[in-house]
């Protein structure tokens, strides 16, 4: 036997005898470190638009069944997974949403995030809000304060009913009709003043009007004496990540001067979709 043959023997018989004496070769799959597993159940779910079985995620995995259900069960037992209903489909739960705008938060995209949003605030003279979607309603994620003395305080950590919010809007109107539809029938349209929506009928009426505008208005809806704007920051795959909003009081800010500014906003909010998901942008 060669000296080339020899060596080939013996790394065939070290690869075979590693895992309970293997006569086949490992597969893909079965290479996957364990505590890689577990992350790539969560991106496979972090990219899909929909929510997924134990058994779709494994299609891409192709891990042992029970494993697969296993994880996934780990997952949602600390909430970072949860079942949508009762069917046996999981999506991402509110601990791992709050982990990714963490990690967001954190990273040097904020920084960029955070310049772009000074760049609007700015531009438009008044307080400028990157605002995204929990499940009892928008929160602001990042903000940047106007320099005017008068001026309406809704911090960093602020919650913002879905029906009555330009940012809550926009990302409802981002949705698809059937899912609208369903997510508008299950929210309790509270009158916050005498302009927020109080039927479903209406607010889907004005949601169909945001989609195809690609902007939201809150026309006092939220509080009184506060108009604002928002418009959608989508990752590359058009999906909605957040909202950039900004507001004022009415004596200072009206819903004109607002659409008159949608241009402006709208380029704003595809900077922010490059830099945060582009991988092209420099940052």
């Amino acid at each position: 036997m060669s000296c080339f043959s020899q060596k080939l023997t013996i790394q065939c018989i070290r690869a075979n005898t590693k895992t309970n004496f293997r006569t086949k070769p490992m597969t893909d799959s079965e290479r996957i470190p364990t505590n890689l597993r577990t992350l790539l159940i969560l991106e496979i779910l972090g990219k899909s638009d929909r929510a997924m079985t134990a058994t779709e995620i494994n299609e891409t995995l192709q891990l042992p069944k029970q494993t697969v259900h296993r994880l996934c069960a780990t997952l949602e037992e600390n909430g970072f997974l949860v079942r949508r209903g009762t069917s046996r489909k999981f999506q991402v739960a509110r601990r791992l949403r709050e982990m990714g705008a963490g990690l967001l938060y954190n990273s040097r995209d904020h920084i960029f995030r955070h310049q772009i949003l000074e760049t609007v605030s700015q531009t438009v003279g008044e307080s400028v809000n990157y605002v995204v979607p929990e499940e009892t309603g928008m929160r602001y994620l990042d903000r940047v304060e106007t320099d005017w003395a008068f001026r309406i305080q809704l911090p960093v950590g602020t919650r913002v009913p879905f029906h009555c919010s330009a940012s809550g809007k926009c990302f409802l109107a981002s949705l698809g009709p059937t899912a609208r539809k369903r997510m508008v029938s299950s929210l309790i349209l509270e009158a916050r003043t005498e302009t927020s929506h109080v039927t479903t009928k209406g607010l889907l009426d004005e949601l169909a009007l945001i989609a195809r505008d690609g902007f939201a208005l809150d026309r006092e809806e939220f509080m009184t004496g506060m108009v604002a704007i928002a418009v959608p920051v989508t990752d590359r795959r058009g999906r909605f990540i957040a909202a950039l909003a900004y507001h004022g009081p009415t004596p200072r800010m009206t819903i004109t001067d607002s659409i008159a500014q949608v241009g402006f906003l709208k380029e704003s909010a595809r900077r922010l979709g490059d830099a945060l998901f582009d991988a092209n942008v420099p940052c």
